[in-house]
């Protein structure tokens, strides 16, 4: 009797083991799907980033324009400085 008592014991355990492990197991893939999705999310938004950077030339042009923005107001200092 006894060695019946255990022998239920242990496959109700192992029941409920097996059942814990079951959904440890289902709640990882799912995380896995979610990691895989905020990855490619990520990446579309590296891709749209890199592609808005300034190029060069707009950026050597946009100095120059500013240069000569300060030159012009060095300038007026300059001759304002003077009388």
């Amino acid at each position: 009797m006894e060695q019946e008592i255990f022998n239920w014991a242990i496959a109700i355990a192992g029941c409920l083991g097996g059942w814990v492990l079951k959904t440890i197991w289902d709640s990882v893939k799912d995380l896995q799907t979610s990691d895989k999705q905020i990855i490619d999310r990520v990446a579309a938004i590296e891709i749209l980033v890199a592609g808005q950077y300034v190029n060069r030339d707009e950026f050597n042009r946009v100095v120059d324009k500013m240069f000569e923005k300060l030159d012009g107001i060095s300038e007026k200092i300059n001759s304002k400085a003077d009388k």
